[in-house]
């Protein structure tokens, strides 16, 4: 049975996103100011645009201007996987799980200050992070030495 299910994940995680033809990384929205987007969706990130930073959900599309944005920052978040060395094995407890966070600092229309955070897959921090460099202009602000070496690469 555990074969199965570490076959399942494999499988799933190997398959392309519908979206990956148009440039686009699966991210989810974690929090932040954006009124029309509700906390943990699903959706795309497009980075390579060159006016606009785009997340599409289900719920709509967000579209921020480049020269808007007055923050790049990124994140790690570390976790170790107890559940599964309490039901599969204690060697599961070696394991870590990493997940990668951008966060965007932007103006609005009425010039306040507004913030968006997005949780990005280990396979596409790298290029949005490069491309959010390159459309901006701003250097990217890691959280930590270690937040560092993993966006670098």
């Amino acid at each position: 049975m555990i074969a199965i299910l570490v076959l399942a994940l494999s499988v799933n995680s190997t398959l392309p996103p519908a979206w990956a033809a148009d440039n686009s990384s699966r991210a989810k929205y974690v929090g932040g100011t954006l009124p029309s987007i509700s906390h943990n969706s699903g959706g795309a990130i497009n980075a390579t645009d060159g006016e606009f930073f785009q997340f599409r959900t289900h719920g709509g599309t967000f579209k921020l201007p480049y020269q808007k944005i007055n923050l790049i920052e990124y994140g790690q978040k570390v976790d170790r996987r107890y559940i599964l060395a309490i039901l599969i094995s204690p060697l599961f407890l070696l394991a870590k799980s990493r997940r990668h966070y951008v966060t965007l600092g932007y103006a609005d229309e009425a010039g306040k200050q507004q913030a968006a955070v997005f949780q990005v897959g280990k396979g596409d921090i790298r290029s949005i992070l490069a491309g959010l460099e390159a459309r901006t202009g701003l250097k990217v602000s890691y959280q930590d030495d270690e937040a560092r070496r993993a966006g670098k690469g």
